[in-house]
């Protein structure tokens, strides 16, 4: 039986997405590789990575930042479980010749002070209130909560078979006028409100 280029090649979606995956995990082990050959991370190291390199794959509007040469300020909510792993990983990093710095956030009422927004799991019976108070904020906002992205988080972490992968609300970052590279939607494992 012949296969005419209008039937379904449900391989192709599976080899789009591994080639995606693969070549953002370079990314990240670049950056291991760089910082001294280390291959074995704890899972904190690995989210660091991550938060660092969406900084690369997240636009966001001129309204985020006070000026032209503002920071792009990583904001951590709740209990700090990244050690000095963040800190370490966005030292002298600069994109779009904005440095990123890491700051831990005390109160609500600083949300806005920040860009991305991690909140630790040690926040899970708020998160509903917090995501509330930031959702039309221009803040990409990341967890690793259940209930994460139907509360309207943005990005979530979530462990499967003992990796990291991501699960990530569009419709939310769409709200808060971000915009979301389709490269790191590629390798997303949940796309939630993604026109088909």
């Amino acid at each position: 039986m012949k296969i005419t280029s209008n039937q379904p090649r449900p391989w192709k979606n599976l080899l789009k997405k591994t080639i995606s995956l693969v070549a953002f995990c370079g990314l990240l082990f670049r950056a291991v590789n760089a910082a001294g050959g280390e291959v074995t991370m704890s899972e904190y190291q690995v989210k660091a990575l991550f938060l660092l390199n969406f900084t690369k794959y997240v636009d966001w509007p001129t309204t985020a930042f006070a000026g032209t040469n503002s920071p792009i300020v990583i904001g951590l909510y709740g209990e700090n479980k990244f050690g000095d792993a963040l800190t370490k990983v966005v030292a002298d990093k600069t994109i779009s010749g904005r440095q990123i710095i890491v700051q831990p956030i005390a109160k609500d009422g600083d949300f806005g002070k920040c860009q991305m927004l991690f909140i630790s799991d040690s926040e899970k019976n708020h998160l509903g209130e917090i995501l509330d108070k930031i959702k039309t904020l221009p803040v990409l906002t990341v967890g690793e909560t259940d209930q994460f992205m139907e509360r309207g988080g943005m990005i979530n972490f979530v462990k499967k078979e003992g990796k990291i992968r991501l699960d990530i609300n569009l419709a939310a970052a769409r709200q808060s006028k971000l915009e979301i590279s389709s490269k790191l939607l590629g390798v997303a494992d949940v796309v939630k409100g993604k026109a088909n």
